[in-house]
Parts: structure tokens; C-alpha cells; sequence
């Protein structure tokens, strides 16, 4: 297997890996087997043993592994030598942190932000400006444009900058667009009818107006996104979209998989989550005009604290209720997506397997797997995992210098950890 960089990741590739994320290989056909794949098809079922509708992918004969990946350091441990700094959360209680007092410093910037971004969506088109604040207009924590503005004013201090430029600005309005595209893309794969606390938009308009909302809102991204005229950035959020293709197609074709690796889970959950952070955080940095070795580390940050988020919420799938999830404990197991916590989890109970791979059809089963998974130190294996990432992330930060914006930074690592304290 070749060993290449792409996009700043550098890991072993087989040739359907380069198809998915747009690069070019060298790499000889017989790099990769695929075998028995003409009866493996993507679909929607009405599994019986269940009666719920799952999206997977069946393996009628033998084993398809498609997407056979295996990622070197450089990928899993991010850059930079030495020991990590460490984030010491037995020092202060715990839940000290809230979103809101974090994104204080950047209140001003998010206040525009949220003014915008139903005016720059769907104008022209009514069911699309509906559908626009129907998903605007639900919430949410705005994570991903707070980072932005956090980034793109600890960078420009660094540069000089007295203030934020038009295209730290646009920068932020776009992430948001493309983050809310997923959204309302994932709700329709995952059959959602609710998201924060209301409806969500396939479940008001229907499927079709859903799928052509969220690909409308991904096309007028891109059309903002080109006139920042850097070609850069512009490759870099253009690769977002590309990557979150590659993460669903990844987790289709290795649902109910026990023999998935924890560097695939990690890959894949770079599509899903990381991927878009790491270039909103590098985006910010850039506009900045800082050196492209602050810039790498902003991406670095982004990517560890993009893979620590989902680290932790894959954690939650098991620790929380119902409730608190708003939607069935264990969920993603029930779907046969297999997570940090069950993959650790399988390394001490082989039964655990036997379990998984009948897809679940006897009654009890499901909940069998999830006491096996909570019982077995799988969840507390995770937490180590998510801790990882995070004090990596907190070593990126070092290059910048001492702000409340970088202690900010600093503070959303460990308010992520907090949930899982």
C-alpha cells in the first residue's frame, strides 16, 4: 500500500480511497481487493427483527471491505514534537464552562453573524427562505463560526490587524451554511423528525424539498466561498464538502463490520466532523495572514478538537438517557455503526461480536450489547481517547500568543471533555 498526502493527512491509501476524496494515484489496480461487492448494494430496509428503517449495507456473500485504510502517525497524533500539554480539569469544579461565557468576546461578531444568515439564504426563493428559518431559526450553538472569530482574532493580533476583515466574516456565514446543509442532508439519511426540539425540514416539506434545500444551500456556499477569491481557502472548504460524502459513504459500507479499525473510525470521523472544523479554524488563520506553520497549527487544532467532540459524543450515546439525548440510547449501535466505545469494547468481549452480527434480531439483544459495552471499559477506554485529542489540541494552541481569545480556545477543549466528567 503507497503512503501519500492529501489535504494535510497523510496515510496508506488503497485506490477507491483516492476516488473518494478527488486525488491522483500511481497506484496499480491490484492495491486493493474488493470481493463478492456485485450483491452489496446501499439501501433503505424494513428490517423485521427491529421494525425500524436502517440504512446499510448488505453483505450478501463474503466480506466487501472497500475502504481498507490505515493511517500513519502523522494523521492520528497531529503535528508538532514532544509532550502534549495537558488539560488539568481535577483543579476546578466541574462544569464550569458554558458556551455562552466562552463565545462572550466574540458576542458582538455572532450577533452579525446571526443577522445574516437568514438574508443570504433562499432570498429568492420562498420554500427555500421558509426551510432557511425553519433550520436557522432553530438555534443551535453556533460552534463553528464562534471558532472562526475566536481564530481569526488571536491570529490577527498576532499580524497586526485591528479589527476583522470582510472575509473572516463571510468565512464564518459560510462554515454555518455548510455545517446546517449536512444537517438537513443527515436528517433525511437518518429519517430524523425532530432537530432542537422542532421539526425538522424533511419532516415539514418532505424529502424532496429537504434534499434540494440542503444542495441549494450547499451551491450558494460555494458561490460565497468562491468570490473570497483565495484559492487556498477555497480548495480547502471545497474539500469539506468532498469529505463528508467520503464519511457517510465510509460508514454505509461498514455497518454491523466488527472488524472495523479504530484509525478507520477516526478517518471516517474526520469526514463526518473534523474535517469542516480544522478548515474553519486554518480558514480563519489564513485571512489572517499569518505564517502557514500558525496556520497549520490552527488546522491541527481544529482536527484534534473536531475528533475529540466526536469522540465524546459517540461517549453519550452510551452514558445519557433518552432524554438527554433526544433519541434512543444507543442509537448508532441499534444502526450497526460501530464507535470508539464499542470498538474498545470488542477487543475484550468476543461475545460482543456474535452479538453485533446478528444485526440484533433477538429480542433484548441490543441492550445486552449496550450493558456488555458499559461493563467491558470500553466507555472508559473512549474518555482516554477524547482526552488525547483534546490535550493535542491544546498544544496547538501554544504558538499563539496569551488573549482571551486563545483562552477561549483553550476553554472550549475542556468544556468538551466536561461532558463526559
Amino acid at each position: 500500500m503507497m503512503s501519500m498526502t492529501c489535504h494535510n493527512l497523510e496515510f496508506g491509501r488503497t485506490r477507491l480511497d483516492f476516488l473518494a476524496c478527488g486525488c491522483s494515484s500511481n497506484a496499480s489496480s491490484d492495491r486493493f481487493s474488493v470481493r463478492n461487492c456485485d450483491k452489496g448494494v446501499l439501501r433503505n430496509v424494513n428490517r423485521g427483527c427491529r421494525a425500524q428503517k436502517f440504512l446499510y449495507y448488505r453483505r450478501e456473500i463474503g466480506r466487501c471491505r472497500a475502504f481498507q485504510t490505515k493511517t500513519t502517525e502523522a494523521f492520528l497524533n497531529g503535528v508538532g514534537a514532544g509532550a502534549p500539554a495537558v488539560l488539568d480539569l481535577g483543579k476546578e469544579p466541574k462544569n464550569t464552562s458554558s458556551l455562552s461565557d466562552m463565545f462572550e468576546v466574540v458576542a458582538e461578531d455572532l450577533l452579525t453573524l446571526n443577522k445574516n444568515l437568514q438574508s443570504i439564504v433562499g432570498a429568492e426563493n420562498p420554500v427555500l427562505m421558509s426551510a432557511a428559518e425553519q433550520i436557522f431559526g432553530a438555534g443551535g450553538k453556533r460552534m463553528r463560526p464562534a471558532l472562526v472569530f475566536l481564530v481569526s482574532r488571536a491570529t490577527a493580533e498576532i499580524a497586526g490587524l485591528k479589527d476583522l476583515t470582510k472575509e473572516h466574516r463571510r468565512l464564518a456565514e459560510i462554515i454555518e451554511m455548510i455545517h446546517t446543509a449536512s444537517l438537513i442532508h443527515d436528517d433525511v439519511l437518518d429519517e430524523s423528525d425532530m432537530r432542537r426540539g422542532k421539526e425538522t425540514v424533511h419532516q415539514l416539506y418532505g424529502t424532496r424539498v429537504a434534499v434540494l434545500a440542503g444542495d441549494f444551500m450547499f451551491a450558494q456556499s460555494s458561490w460565497y466561498l468562491a468570490n473570497l477569491e483565495n484559492l487556498e481557502v477555497i480548495k480547502l472548504i471545497s474539500q469539506v464538502i468532498k469529505d463528508f460524502a467520503s464519511g457517510e459513504i465510509k460508514q454505509a459500507s461498514s455497518l454491523f463490520d466488527c472488524d472495523i479499525q479504530l484509525d478507520e473510525y477516526l478517518i471516517k470521523s474526520y469526514y463526518k466532523t473534523a474535517s469542516l472544523i480544522a478548515a474553519s479554524t486554518k480558514g480563519a488563520a489564513i485571512f489572517s495572514g499569518v505564517s502557514s506553520e500558525t496556520s497549520e497549527q490552527m488546522y491541527q487544532y481544529g482536527k484534534n478538537l473536531g475528533l475529540s467532540f466526536q469522540v465524546v459524543d459517540d461517549i453519550l450515546d452510551f452514558t445519557q438517557s433518552a432524554e438527554q439525548l433526544g433519541k434512543p440510547a444507543g442509537s448508532d449501535l441499534a444502526k450497526g455503526n460501530l464507535t470508539a466505545p464499542v470498538l474498545f469494547a470488542l477487543e475484550k468481549e468476543p461475545k460482543l461480536r456474535a452479538i453485533i452480527e446478528s444485526e440484533f434480531c433477538e429480542v433484548g439483544s441490543l441492550e445486552q450489547a449496550i450493558d456488555i459495552v458499559k461493563n467491558s471499559g470500553g466507555v472508559e477506554k473512549a474518555r482516554d481517547l477524547a482526552r488525547e485529542k483534546a490535550d493535542r489540541a491544546v498544544e496547538n494552541l501554544q504558538c499563539l500568543p496569551a488573549s482571551s481569545f486563545r483562552l477561549a480556545l483553550e476553554q472550549m477543549v475542556k468544556y468538551n471533555l466536561e461532558r463526559i466528567q
